[in-house]
């Protein structure tokens, strides 16, 4: 698996604007806080530091695991919940991404800290030729050392050029995996931890989405839309990115014809089945003879 050194320079950008605007988003997360506007300066931040958002700034909390996107007049305001911050930067289609868990409520630093061991404990063993399994193995029995759950329907992934999940995948427990990792992949491993039962369902529709393949559509809404999220080159985007562009009616209205041609897919959140609280921690990786981390601060 061949990666040119022009491939891993925009890797290597991509990571650290990734890892400032974590860190930076980190910051931003306090009680009074409104969720919108830490999203909306995340993006900004991102976009000042020369990077692109891979995906919309998501920030799920409590018993949602993922794919928490502030809407356009979303008015949550943080007060004392446990926080996963997820974002993703690309720079010409090369990607960075990484998370980590903000506890306001300072009832679960051992939850906190279960899916951050998970991680450096994963990453102390990453090497040519570990295989996917051996990863989750090692995840699985950190995170239960804690008293704590791994999210078993949530995994790491491979990334590539404007594709977030790429082989290989990662899991986040011993699933007997015999994928070994080579040369040249690049890998975000990305544990989760509850005090639940380990898995997670999708709820109702979610606001963010990808192109999945251009098809015809009827109305003149959804060809607007349809040709302004191919400058995305299949990325995930938002309702509240293009609500920025044209009015939120025209928005749903299209959206939804979109998603009935099966033009494009969404992502809902994903929330803890028995309402376990949900941490997570995330990092990307490029795997050679000697291992990169490229969202390391």
């Amino acid at each position: 698996m061949e990666i040119s050194e022009e491939e891993i320079e925009s890797y290597r950008k991509a990571g650290k604007i990734a890892a400032e605007a974590l860190e930076y988003g980190k910051g931003l997360i306090k009680s009074g806080a409104k969720l919108l506007d830490v999203s909306e300066k995340i993006e900004k931040k991102i976009e000042d530091l020369g990077g692109k958002p891979a995906f919309p700034a998501q920030i799920s909390c409590d018993s949602i695991a993922a794919h928490y996107c502030a809407e356009p007049d979303d008015e949550t305001v943080f007060d004392k919940q446990v926080c996963s911050l997820d974002i993703g930067v690309h720079v010409n289609g090369f990607i960075g991404d990484n998370a980590c868990t903000v506890d306001l409520s300072g009832a679960y630093s051992d939850l906190v800290k279960a899916s951050e061991e998970a991680l450096k404990e994963a990453l102390k063993i990453v090497q040519i030729g570990v295989t996917a399994g051996e990863l989750g193995k090692i995840i699985q029995e950190t995170i239960s050392s804690f008293g704590f759950s791994p999210i078993k329907n949530l995994t790491g992934h491979g990334l590539s050029r404007f594709n977030i999940h790429d082989k290989p995948t990662i899991p986040n427990f011993d699933t007997g995996d015999e994928t070994k990792l080579e040369k040249g992949m690049v890998i975000a491993i990305e544990p989760f931890a509850t005090d639940g039962m380990g898995m997670v369902y999708e709820q109702e529709q979610g606001n963010i989405f990808s192109l999945v393949q251009k098809r015809p559509v009827r109305s003149m809404f959804a060809r607007e839309i349809l040709k302004e999220i191919e400058k995305y080159n299949g990325l995930p985007f938002t309702t509240r990115w293009l609500a920025k562009k044209m009015p939120l009616a025209k928005v749903g209205f299209g959206l939804r014809e979109l998603l009935r041609a099966e033009a494009v897919r969404s992502y809902p959140p994903l929330k803890e089945k028995k309402k376990g609280i949900v941490t997570q921690a995330e990092k990307s990786l490029i795997i050679g003879d000697k291992i990169e981390v490229i969202t390391r601060t």
